[in-house]
């Protein structure tokens, strides 16, 4: 089975495994295999080679898109009033104007 890594990645399930087992000391480790002393330290402190899943999602429900237009059409707040007045109370996991801006745009 093929890795699958976000684009940041430097290191491989691999590469980590041999960092997990590897009992020499950081700067050798990071040296010998090009990567940063800090990815050697955060690889040996996991129990897993696996990624982290994300803290949370950027993408809303259709449903949440769909109270987002409304409540512009409704209102006829600009953007920014918009994400604002959402924020608070809304059941958006957490509106930004990066999700909310191609929504927002898209109901004009």
């Amino acid at each position: 089975m093929r890795q699958v890594r976000h684009g940041s990645a430097t290191t491989t399930h691999a590469v980590r495994a041999a960092i997990q087992r590897s009992q020499a000391s950081l700067a050798t480790l990071s040296r010998e295999l090009g990567i940063n002393p800090k990815t050697v330290a955060k690889w040996r402190k996991r129990a897993t080679v696996e990624d982290l899943k994300a803290p949370h999602s950027t993408t809303m429900t259709e449903a949440e898109e769909a109270m987002i237009v409304a409540f512009r059409r409704h209102t006829l707040l600009p953007l920014d009033d918009c994400l604002y007045a959402l924020h608070p109370t809304s059941s958006v996991a957490s509106p930004s104007r990066t999700t909310l801006g191609p929504t927002a745009r898209s109901s004009e």
